[in-house]
């Protein structure tokens, strides 16, 4: 099943093209916001399917395209980021220690909003094409072999960043915590939508030009360990996202005007665009391109504030 809210957070089942309103099928779940729907829904799921069901297959849809999109997550309790959880040409040739970082809620957003570039002397921005998992039942020290069990669904995730703010360690918190810096949707897929998560193909289009393409089964830590030791550290809740990790080779500067859009298999296509107020720029090369000109993988700012005077 597709969920995803839309207009003013309607609860809707995608069919097709179409969206259906299964608001009414849930409206006995408590709630002060849609936030308290959708991880009330997520914690209750197997008590509401055969009513989303009954009302997916009976109401009338509307397109997709007449309605605005709205984030299927719109305020998780948490949000764990897999850190280098990749092996590539511009990481380190050894595998990582398993880690994480927190972002913050509130760096949410959804399908056809705008990913705003703050004015802080970072040294670029990006957008890291994941693979996020959402958690159904409360998961709190599960082992690996237990850890399947905890997850509900999926749903892309992309991670933005603003690189090489100071101080440059334990940093992690204004580099990927900044409003905006966490698009996700454009829905939520059930875990039974997706044969293998461990085999899905992440792909991120910036300007319509294929910048990451990589599958999810060259994590280094599959979902069943990522859970694990997340658990191990603070209890996960109903709707809270883990996000997977990036390839980093793909990875290019963002700048304003420019237009994002992530493709997890299965889980449709998220649409972003990106603002800044400054109208800084950056080269528009990909990490592993720089690299193979002999060239630091994360470029430096052209123009604008905050641009480095040019060497003698």
């Amino acid at each position: 099943m597709k969920l995803l809210f839309f207009d003013d957070f309607r609860l809707g089942v995608l069919r097709g093209e179409a969206v259906v309103d299964v608001s009414q099928a849930v409206s006995d779940i408590p709630r002060v916001g849609p936030h308290d729907v959708i991880n009330g829904l997520i914690e209750r799921f197997e008590a509401y399917r055969g009513r989303l069901e009954d009302a997916a297959a009976s109401g009338p849809g509307v397109p997709v395209s007449r309605v605005k999109i709205r984030p299927p997550l719109p305020r998780p309790i948490n949000i764990d980021c897999i850190a280098e959880n990749y092996l590539s040409q511009v990481t380190s040739s050894e595998p990582a220690l398993i880690n994480a970082f927190h972002k913050s809620p509130g760096a949410i957003i959804g399908d056809g909003d705008v990913m705003v570039l703050p004015d802080v002397p970072a040294s670029n921005f990006e957008a890291e094409a994941e693979l996020g998992v959402v958690i159904g039942k409360g998961a709190f020290n599960v082992t690996a072999a237990q850890a399947m069990d905890h997850v509900f669904g999926y749903v892309n995730f992309i991670d933005g960043s603003a690189k090489g703010l100071l101080p440059a360690k334990h940093h992690h918190f204004q580099v990927k915590s900044r409003a905006t810096f966490a698009p996700i949707g454009p829905y939520l897929a059930t875990a039974d939508e997706i044969r293998d998560p461990h085999a899905v193909r992440v792909r991120l289009w910036v300007n319509g030009e294929l910048r990451q393409d990589f599958s999810t089964s060259g994590m280094l830590y599959n979902i069943p360990r990522c859970i694990e030791w997340v658990s191990s550290i603070h209890p996960l809740e109903p709707g809270d996202i883990l996000a997977t990790g990036t390839n980093h080779e793909g990875l290019v500067s963002l700048q304003d005007g420019d237009r994002l859009e992530l493709e997890a298999d299965g889980l449709g296509r998220l649409h972003v665009s990106c603002r800044d107020d400054l109208k800084r720029t950056w080269p528009k090369e990909t990490r592993l391109e720089r690299l193979r000109r002999g060239l630091p993988a994360r470029a430096e700012q052209l123009t604008g504030k905050y641009a480095k005077p040019p060497k003698d």
